[in-house]
């Protein structure tokens, strides 16, 4: 995968980050405001997927821990994969995906 394609994934889900952190300030604003009125607020929303979002692929998940690898963190990718039920990255159960990069987004970040 080239470096400008890698580039785009990540701007794409910067973007996706930003707007449901601008939906999540937006909900608190209206919930401290006295906008909703009570026995909304005390129901959770359910989250509904823009028709935009496109289900996370083995490529972008490929991109991510190899960034991740090349950042120091080979052992911490190898330890994914195997909390995940493989060895390698193309026998973990597409339904494992977004699991398994939000817990690979967050390596070296602490």
């Amino acid at each position: 995968m080239s470096k400008m394609s890698e580039l785009s994934l990540v701007v794409t889900e910067l973007k996706r980050c930003g707007e449901a952190l601008i939906s999540i300030s937006e909900s608190l604003a209206d919930l401290f405001s006295g906008n909703c009125d009570a026995h909304t607020a005390d129901q959770p929303k359910a989250e509904v997927p823009t028709p935009d979002e496109k289900p996370i692929t083995l490529e972008v998940v490929r991109a991510v821990l190899a960034e991740k690898s090349r950042s120091g963190h080979t052992a911490e990718v190898r330890a994914l994969l195997e909390k995940h039920g493989a060895a390698k990255l193309s026998e973990i159960d597409p339904v494992e995906y977004p699991a398994l990069l939000a817990e690979a987004e967050v390596l070296g970040n602490g």
